[in-house]
Formats: C-alpha cells, sequence, structure tokens
C-alpha cells in the first residue's frame, strides 16, 4: 500500500521599509514567498520541488517625520529670558537705523543698550558717570570747550577679528550726515567734525555760533554714550550693496553686520528674539571685564500683553521684566517667591521719566488752553498712581508737577515757589467745570455734552495695546471728561502701528490721536535740559521720522530761546531762573500732562535661574543701575550674575 504525504512549509521574508520624512501615502510592500513541496512514494523516492510564489500588498504604514533641531530650544541654565522690550518681531539689524523695532540689539539714547553694538562710553544713571567702554579712560575737553579727545582700547576689536580704530568713529559720523540719520539730523547741529588723529584717538569738534563759543557742549559729550561705533568697512560693503541709495540703505536689513560687542544675532521670529554669545569677544580683556559675560543666551519672548509677561516672571520663565509688573510687591509678599526690584520699597524703582498724554493741538478745541487745562486738572492722577502704577511712582503731592524728574538732584534746580499757584493735584472736577464755563464752552443743546464753536467735544485717546498701566491711566483720563462734560472714548492699536503714526512728525497726526501717551527722556549727562528739549522743544516739528520728542509738535519761541541759552550757561542762578521758566510756561500752556512717574526702567528680577542682580547697596563698584542689563553701564549686571544650578 502507497501512501502520499504532502507538505507544505510557508516562509516569508518583509522587505525593508524606509519611512519617509514627511507624508503619510499609502507604501506597497513586495513580500517573496518560498514554498517547499514534499512528496513521498511507496519507491521511497524522494522528489523535492521548489516553487517561487510572489505575493503584493498594499497597505497603509504611519509615517513618522524627521525632527527638525528647534532653534529656539535654548539650555534654560545658560539662557537669560527678558521681557518688556521686544512686541513685535525684529525688523533688521541695522545700526544706523533707530526704527528697527530691535530693542534686544538697537536702542540707541542717553543709555544706550549695548549687548551688540557698542558705544565709547556706558552712562551710568546712578552716579551721572560715562563708564568707558570702547574709550580708554576718561575724554577731555580743551579749555574754551570747542573739542573733546578720547582714545579707544588697544583690545577692542570686531567680530572679524579687525581692530576698532578711530577711522571708524569718524567714519561712522560721517556716514550720519551724509544719510541723515536720526543721529546725524540730532547731533548735526552741535557736532562739526569727528577726526581720527591716529589709529586709535578721536577728537570731536563743536560747532560754534557766532560767537565763537559751542552750541551745546552738552550735547557734544552725550554723543559719547548714545551713539553706536560701525565697522567702516561693513559700511562700505553696505553703501556698495544698496548703490548710495538713502532709502535702501535705512531699510537693509544688515543680516551680515560687523558688530564689537559680546553677543549677536542667533534667532528671530514672531515669538521669540535670540542673541548669542560671542566667546571670542575682545572684552575679556584685562583693560575692560577681563572675562566673557556668564550667559551664553540673551532670549526675549514677544508677549502679546503685559499680563502675559507677568505670569512667565512669576513662574520663573522670565529672568529680567523691564515691562510693568502690577502689585509687583505681592509676588514675594504674598506667594514668597525669589523675585526683588532694586528698592525694597514703594516706588521700588528709580524715578526718572514722565510717561505723558501729548495734545494734538490741532484737534478741534485741544487749541484752547481752557479746554487742555480743563482735562489736566479733573484727571484723578492718585488712582493712577495708587491703581495703574500699583505705586509704584511718587504722587504729585509728593513731588510737584514740573519738567523735572523726582531726584532731589533735578528738583533743586527750579524754584518751586514761583509756580506753585499753577499747580494742580487733581480731580478737581468742579474747578474743570468752571473753568469751561468761563470760557464759554458750555453745552448748548442739552446732549450732555460741551461744544466749542457749536461743534461737540468729542476725542480719541490712545496709547498702545497690552501696555496695561499707560491703558489704564487713559481710562482715567476719559473718565475725567465724562465728569466735566468732553466726550473721550479710548483706542488701543498694535505698537507697530502706533509707532508709526506717532513718530511721523512731517505729518499731521490723523483722527484717533487727539490725546496720546509717550514717554519722556530719563536720566542723562544732558538733563533736565535734555528731557525739556524733549518735550516742547520745536526743533522735532518736520522730521520725517521723529523718536526724540515733541510728538504733539508745540512751538513757543520763548521756549527755543531758553532752550538754546542753557547749555552754555554756567551761573547756577540764572540756570535757576532759566528752568523755573519754562516750568512756568509749561504749566501755562499745557501742551501736554505727565500721568505718573516712571522708574528710569523697571526691573523686576526673579532668581530661580540667576542670582546676583542689581540691588540697592550692593557694593558693586562702579555700582551697576537697574537697566535690565543692556542699557548703558547695567551691562555690568551680566559679568556678575551666576546660574544657581550650574
Amino acid at each position: 500500500m502507497s501512501r502520499k504525504v504532502v507538505s507544505i512549509l510557508i516562509m516569508a521574508s518583509m522587505l525593508a521599509v524606509l519611512l519617509a520624512a514627511c507624508g503619510g501615502t499609502p507604501e506597497t510592500i513586495i513580500e517573496t514567498v518560498v514554498e517547499t513541496v514534499v512528496e513521498t512514494v511507496v519507491e521511497e523516492v524522494t522528489v523535492v520541488e521548489e516553487v517561487e510564489v510572489t505575493v503584493i500588498e498594499t497597505v497603509e504604514v504611519e509615517v513618522v517625520p524627521e525632527v527638525e533641531e528647534d532653534p529656539t530650544a535654548l539650555p534654560r541654565n545658560e539662557t537669560m529670558y527678558f521681557n518688556g522690550h521686544q512686541w513685535s518681531s525684529v525688523v533688521c539689524w541695522n545700526p544706523y537705523n533707530s526704527n528697527c523695532n530691535n530693542a534686544m540689539a538697537i536702542a540707541e539714547g542717553d543709555s544706550a543698550y549695548v549687548p551688540m553694538f557698542e558705544t565709547p562710553y556706558a552712562y551710568n544713571m546712578l552716579d551721572g558717570q560715562q563708564v568707558p567702554l570702547l574709550a580708554d579712560g576718561p575724554y577731555a575737553w580743551n579749555d574754551e570747550r570747542t573739542e573733546i579727545t578720547f582714545k579707544l582700547k588697544d583690545a577692542a576689536t570686531w567680530s572679524d577679528g579687525t581692530p576698532v580704530t578711530a577711522e571708524d568713529v569718524a567714519y561712522t559720523w560721517a556716514t550720519h550726515v551724509k544719510y541723515n540719520t536720526n543721529a546725524g539730523g540730532a547731533n548735526g547741529p552741535y557736532i562739526d567734525t569727528i577726526e581720527a588723529v591716529d589709529d586709535k584717538t578721536v577728537v570731536i569738534k563743536a560747532k560754534l555760533n557766532d560767537e565763537g563759543t559751542p552750541v551745546n557742549p552738552l550735547i557734544v559729550q552725550a554723543y559719547v554714550s548714545s551713539t553706536y561705533v560701525a565697522q567702516k568697512a561693513w559700511t562700505q560693503t553696505l553703501e556698495e550693496r544698496i548703490g548710495e541709495d538713502a532709502t535702501a540703505f535705512y531699510e537693509d536689513v544688515a543680516e551680515d553686520v560687523v558688530y564689537s560687542g559680546p553677543y549677536h544675532q542667533y534667532f528671530s521670529d514672531d515669538q521669540k528674539v535670540v542673541l548669542v554669545r560671542d566667546d571670542n569677544y575682545w572684552g575679556q580683556d584685562a583693560s575692560m571685564f577681563g572675562k566673557l559675560p556668564v550667559p551664553k543666551y540673551l532670549a526675549h519672548t514677544i508677549f502679546k500683553d503685559n499680563a502675559a509677561g507677568s505670569v512667565a516672571l512669576a513662574k520663573g520663565e522670565v529672568d529680567v521684566s523691564q515691562q510693568f509688573n502690577s502689585n509687583i510687591q505681592l509676588l514675594w509678599e504674598n506667594y514668597g517667591l525669589p523675585i526683588s526690584t532694586y528698592l525694597p520699597d514703594a516706588p521700588y524703582g528709580i524715578g526718572a521719566s514722565l510717561p505723558t498724554a501729548f495734545y494734538n493741538l490741532k484737534s478741534h478745541g485741544l487749541d484752547q488752553v481752557a479746554v487742555r487745562k480743563a482735562i489736566a486738572i479733573a484727571v484723578d492722577y492718585p488712582t493712577i498712581i495708587a491703581n495703574a502704577m500699583t505705586n509704584q511712582s511718587a504722587t504729585f503731592e509728593q513731588v510737584p508737577r514740573s519738567l523735572m524728574n523726582p531726584t532731589p538732584g533735578e528738583q533743586a534746580l527750579y524754584d518751586h515757589d514761583a509756580v506753585a499757584d499753577l499747580q494742580w493735584v487733581g480731580n478737581d472736577i468742579e474747578g474743570a467745570k468752571a473753568l469751561l464755563d468761563e470760557a464759554g464752552i458750555v453745552d448748548s443743546d442739552g446732549d450732555g455734552w460741551r461744544e466749542y464753536n457749536g461743534e461737540k467735544l468729542s476725542y480719541i485717546a490712545t496709547c498702545p495695546n497690552g501696555w496695561s498701566d499707560w491703558q489704564a491711566a487713559i481710562e482715567v483720563v476719559a473718565a475725567a471728561g465724562a465728569e466735566i462734560g468732553i466726550d473721550i472714548t479710548t483706542n488701543f492699536p498694535e505698537w507697530g502701528v502706533y509707532q508709526t503714526v506717532v513718530t511721523k512728525s512731517d505729518t499731521d497726526l490723523p483722527e484717533g490721536y487727539d490725546i496720546f501717551m509717550m514717554w519722556s527722556a530719563g536720566a542723562g549727562p544732558t538733563m533736565p535740559w535734555g528731557r525739556i528739549r524733549n518735550l516742547i522743544s520745536s526743533e522735532y516739528v518736520g522730521q520725517a521720522v521723529n523718536w526724540s520728542g515733541n510728538w504733539n509738535q508745540y512751538s513757543n519761541p520763548d521756549v527755543d530761546a531758553l532752550l538754546a541759552a542753557i547749555p552754555g550757561e554756567t551761573d547756577p542762578d540764572k540756570l535757576k531762573e532759566m528752568y523755573t521758566e519754562l516750568n512756568r510756561i509749561y504749566l501755562t500752556d499745557i501742551p501736554s500732562f505727565t500721568l505718573m512717574y516712571r522708574p528710569q526702567n523697571f526691573h523686576a528680577v526673579n532668581e530661580t535661574v540667576w542670582t546676583g542682580f542689581p540691588h540697592q547697596d550692593d557694593g558693586t563698584d562702579p555700582p551697576v543701575p537697574p537697566m535690565n542689563c543692556m542699557a548703558g553701564w547695567s551691562i555690568a549686571c551680566l559679568y556678575n550674575v551666576e546660574p544657581v544650578n550650574p
């Protein structure tokens, strides 16, 4: 008897499948199957046949994308996070353009931000000194105060390794003049030439008046701590690229810029701006800091408003907060968080700036002093200071209203008694109504709103969206208007829109900017003269781009004459008379009015990740000011901090 047994063995092998980097498309998989057939016959003869069978099957395969490196993911113990500087994306890295919306790297002024581009000197608002940065030692005036001379440090180099020279300083100034930049326009009436005597020696020559004396020595000496030095070679490359076209000069984003500071651009989008340390920075030399700054990265998250930034500060996601943080003291008093300010008690910071409500002097009715004063005296300033500022400001009872900041030095420069009858502390509703009635500005049709020349007094009060302290203050201004029969509504555009409108002084302010807020100059080597100029000098009227001041284009020849005379005056009594008169004019004409006092910079720090920030009486010499570790001599902060967990 014979028997047949058939055994079929199936061996399958899958071809390897490489997953694509993107997409989830079906993949065709080919399986090769080998069948082995075994036949057993009676005669015990075995025949083996191999048959190759191909099976084709289509299946859905989940594709896992490749993970790209996140350029915003930074080592926390090497990164110092900031807020309050950037409210929208960086536009450019051009050191000649003050309109780059790049506060991390480009912010010129008496306390210029110097992490990327450097000035010869760094201003220290605590002691009023200009500390050598690129410069080697103090500058020197000649006897006639017509020339300033200083030298550059031998160690100072550009990021490409070439030395910083006097010719770089001279060419920077010539470029500002050539293209009529903000720095050129602001300093051109006062600086004649900047010359390179040799590779390291710079002479700044002041412009002289008809009497042969310098027009304004204050402006000349302020230049050395307020204007960046740019590399001549890179500037020439820029000019070659743009064909010396002025518009293209300003618009060039300068991604290839050469810099001298300890940091440079690393990453920037609409969420975050990051600078990274240059480990070849010349400041490691013993003639400067003798070491590198401690944080490797300086990062600024772009928050939508103050509230979001405050939450990040409380959570330790922000180390240095330059923004206003409501009731900052509660973070350590009620919650025990490792958060502090420069001063342990109110007003918590160094008051030096005057956030100001400007009137559009071309708006109907606001050309009348009675209307301007009525609104100003009706405003409830105690509420603004207590609520909007959460007591991070001196009161107007403590520091009478003027063009001076609250510091004792400036307050001593004018006669308080001479202008006492012009003062107001606010919330004077009845006084405001009486003032308007006396001027014949009444509600003639009974609708609750006053009219001037038959037209209802109706205004829009504007400030940037997200600036919570300013927004709260503007709402108080609007409420005061309602109390006295003037219709004031509020409007809060984004900063990118707001600043574009306000800084075009060659164009009339549009509807919606009847009353608007802007800052004033803080502490500096030209103050208080510089701040008064900032607020009421007519020299800014008509500038194509104006970041300097007098945004409502007030003009008064008496003011201009006093501002012209002060820089050359050395008699303290005469200076006091001049400053008193300027304050009298301001309090009489009321082209604008201060809403509160503000620190030079808000400076709240969370020491969860970093410690060693500036505090009052911390023993640093020279003292490091609470200026967010970027402005002027506050850059020294970056060399004093230490990571809590290295």
